[in-house]
């Protein structure tokens, strides 16, 4: 993977990744990278999960620096969490790292990736339909079968990380009219052919 072009991106080590190689952990955190800053009530509620364990794994995240109190948010007795950065990149030498512990915490934290990725696209197909027209055309699941050698695929990785990249300088402001946030996934891989 290429280097974090933000500073808001976080690259994810072998001491981080203890912190964040949870399931609850890793859909707290997307809780409040997109939907901003909460309490452990509010993302219990949100995540169908007790506010003793939402409260236990936000603490654990922010001992890893993932997220920080929002002292912005609530007057009261109530605490309120934000996500310290806006991005993760996952280092791939994590996954062969010498201690068995890094590389299984490496593949629970790739998998639950894989998963959320999936249920996000789920919930677009269960939900379009409650978009307006100007958005339900403009999303697209595609896939395309490619003859690569691993130098090229890797070229062709960095190339869809430029178009991010491109996009991301070119993204309208957060209050604009008519904008949304839009998630882009994409997943290469090697598959057999036989």
């Amino acid at each position: 993977m290429t280097e974090p072009q933000h500073p808001e991106v976080r690259k994810i080590d072998a001491r981080s990744l203890r912190g964040l190689a949870h399931p609850l952990r890793i859909q707290l955190l997307d809780a409040l990278r997109f939907g901003g800053p909460a309490t452990a009530s509010q993302l219990a509620a949100k995540l169908g999960e007790s506010s003793g364990a939402t409260s236990y794994h936000l603490r654990q995240l922010a001992e890893y620096g993932f997220i920080e109190d929002d002292p912005e948010q609530g007057k009261g007795r109530e605490r309120w969490w934000k996500a310290t950065h806006t991005g993760l990149e996952f280092d791939d030498e994590l996954l062969t790292d010498a201690d068995p512990a890094v590389r299984g915490a490496a593949d629970l934290y790739m998998h639950e990736i894989a998963t959320n990725h999936t249920r996000e696209l789920s919930t677009w197909l269960g939900n379009r339909a409650s978009w307006p027209e100007e958005w339900s055309r403009t999303w697209d699941m595609s896939s395309t079968t490619l003859r690569l050698t691993p130098e090229q695929a890797l070229a062709f990785i960095e190339d869809i990380h430029r178009v991010y990249e491109d996009y991301r300088s070119r993204a309208a402001a957060e209050d604009a009219p008519g904008t949304q946030r839009i998630r882009a996934h994409s997943h290469v891989f090697p598959i057999t052919t036989t």
